[in-house]
């Protein structure tokens, strides 16, 4: 699993533009999948079916983002620089001397008008991007033009770091847990959404599409062990984080407890999640066509929407290992 997350992490795909990111999956799952299929907006849908014995197989849809945050360009100055604005919560605290990778291959230096306060929040309509030009006429960008993060994966013991762990991790999960399946007594869909980070956009036409009975989205969370940090109890390596409220949704109880009994019944370390910012694709679908039961199995990540996204392996394994109890037989609701 730590190759396939180095691929996907190292895969440009911001928000909108998830076509190499979902070549790169296609080919991992399509094996596996007893169909696949890609809808309008760019969803990739694996669908794994029941087997024939199965009585009454619950439709379930789960749902990883392909897409991570970018940069799309707004204006190139008259010396060449780069003006832009974010794709997706790009926060002005991480992006400050971040490198950038525009589709065309350009890269570039994140820089800043003038930093008068040095502890100060830094808004992103200051900053620039330095991609070498000296003009408007030699800039290799144009406005319009997407970017994303450019970071190397790195290992640090159990550790994993690299750009994009939002939501690559939660693609990595979905693809070992589809492997893990030998057989279900459910009609099972592997959906790798779009545009997550801009509006749950992809995650709400695919539910649309699909009418599950339950969705259950694959996410990173932050955590709240690092200093003076939100008090929120998901810690990196403590097992994955179920999902109970956030800010744009409260999962079903009945979704939570089928989670927590089967973790408890395995033994796989878990969390439970309450998350102060943000949410996850599991919002679009609780609320598709007449509702869905919904919820969501978070991975704790640290540094969310930087460059330099941290998650735990044994999280990773542990996530796999919760999905794949929970699908293989008859669901309980």
């Amino acid at each position: 699993m730590k190759q396939l997350l180095k691929t996907l992490t190292e895969t440009f795909g911001p928000s909108g533009f998830e076509d190499e990111v979902r070549k790169v999956i296609l080919k991992e799952v399509k094996p596996f999948a007893d169909e696949t299929r890609v809808d309008a907006l760019g969803n990739l849908i694996a669908r794994r079916k029941p087997v024939k014995s199965a009585k009454n197989p619950k439709k379930i849809m789960l749902a990883a983002h392909m897409d991570e945050i970018g940069v799309v360009a707004s204006h190139i100055d008259k010396r060449g620089f780069v003006r832009f604005t974010n794709v997706g919560a790009a926060f002005g605290r991480y992006t400050l001397g971040a490198r950038v990778r525009f589709m065309n291959g350009v890269t570039g230096v994140v820089g800043y008008d003038r930093l008068e306060n040095f502890d100060g929040v830094l808004p992103i309509n200051k900053m620039y991007i330095d991609v070498g030009a000296t003009s408007q006429k030699d800039c290799p960008v144009k406005a319009g033009d997407f970017g994303a993060f450019e970071r190397s994966f790195i290992e640090m013991g159990k550790r994993l770091v690299a750009k994009s762990m939002d939501n690559r991790a939660g693609v990595a999960v979905l693809i070992e847990t589809l492997r893990n399946i030998k057989s279900t007594q459910n009609d099972l869909y592997f959906v790798f959404t779009t545009q997550e980070e801009v509006g749950v956009r992809g995650a709400g036409s695919a539910a649309y599409s699909i009418d599950p009975d339950i969705g259950i989205a694959i996410d990173t969370t932050p955590t709240g062990d690092t200093p003076a940090s939100l008090k929120m109890t998901m810690e990196l390596g403590k097992g994955p984080c179920v999902k109970i409220r956030d800010v744009g949704m409260l999962a079903d109880p009945r979704v939570v407890d089928w989670m927590i009994q089967t973790a408890e019944k395995a033994k796989i370390p878990h969390q439970r999640e309450v998350l102060l910012i943000g949410s996850t694709d599991a919002r679009a679908i609780q609320i598709s066509r007449a509702g869905v039961m919904a919820g969501a199995l978070s991975i704790p990540c640290r540094y969310t929407h930087s460059a330099s996204e941290m998650v735990d392996f044994d999280d990773l394994k542990n996530s796999v290992k919760l999905l794949t109890a929970m699908l293989n037989k008859s669901v309980p609701l």
